[in-house]
């Protein structure tokens, strides 16, 4: 029988190396995503947090529009795109409605506000949340699925559509399906976050398994990371 303390360094040794293939094929995603960009591109970037992805889609001439609601990321992302012409800033949540939503942070947020606001979400019942009134924030929401539309009918296609959103991908997955609004965008490429909430798996599983029959990866991609 495996010792306890042994089996669990292997089993966290086994996390670890898998979260670094899951970077390093979102890395090489993305390249890939700027190599097909063109100077004017329409870009969505949901859930930038301090911009790291941003900046890269930036590069490549594509006009960036990068949303994030923490207000400790925006804050680091305002900074650093202050003279970005071709990037346009957004402090809102995306969802499927306009209005305004409690933002839940992670349960140790006050140890490391800036690292930890990459966990902040707008869906409750996340894994090691803390829905307190000392770190969760009032933010604005945006309905994703109207402004997809309206860029398109606006600008053409929208380029390249990137979601990392903390759980609230799941709705407007299902609302963009339901209005057909994949053809508005050229890629759509998402990261699910089925091991932070439980009781969307089986919505989860269910749409992964449609999504497989309805579209390929070059158009919908549910393995951004």
């Amino acid at each position: 029988m495996a010792d306890p303390a042994h089996q669990a360094e292997l089993d966290e040794m086994r996390r670890r190396n898998k979260r670094r293939v899951k970077r390093v094929r979102a890395q090489g995603m993305l390249q890939g995503v700027i190599s097909m960009l063109r100077a004017g591109d329409i870009v969505f970037d949901c859930g930038a947090n301090v911009g790291d992805v941003t900046v890269q889609l930036a590069q490549s001439g594509a006009q960036v529009h990068a949303f994030e609601p923490d207000p400790v990321a925006f804050a680091r992302l305002s900074e650093r795109f202050s003279d970005a012409d071709n990037v346009t800033l957004h402090n809102v949540a995306v969802g499927t409605q306009d209005g305004v939503a409690p933002l839940i942070r992670a349960h140790d947020f006050k140890d490391d506000p800036a690292a930890k606001s990459s966990r902040s979400t707008i869906v409750a019942g996340g894994h090691l949340m803390a829905d307190q009134a000392d770190t969760t924030t009032q933010v604005k929401t945006v309905d994703l699925p109207r402004l997809i539309r309206e860029t398109a009918v606006e600008h053409g296609q929208i380029a390249f559509l990137k979601m990392d959103i903390e759980g609230a991908e799941l709705d407007i997955l299902e609302t963009m399906e339901q209005h057909d609004l994949f053809d508005a965008v050229r890629l759509t490429v998402v990261e699910t976050h089925q091991g932070k909430f439980p009781a969307l798996r089986p919505r989860l599983k269910a749409l992964r398994k449609r999504f497989a029959a309805k579209y390929p990866a070059t158009k919908v991609n549910l393995e951004w990371t």
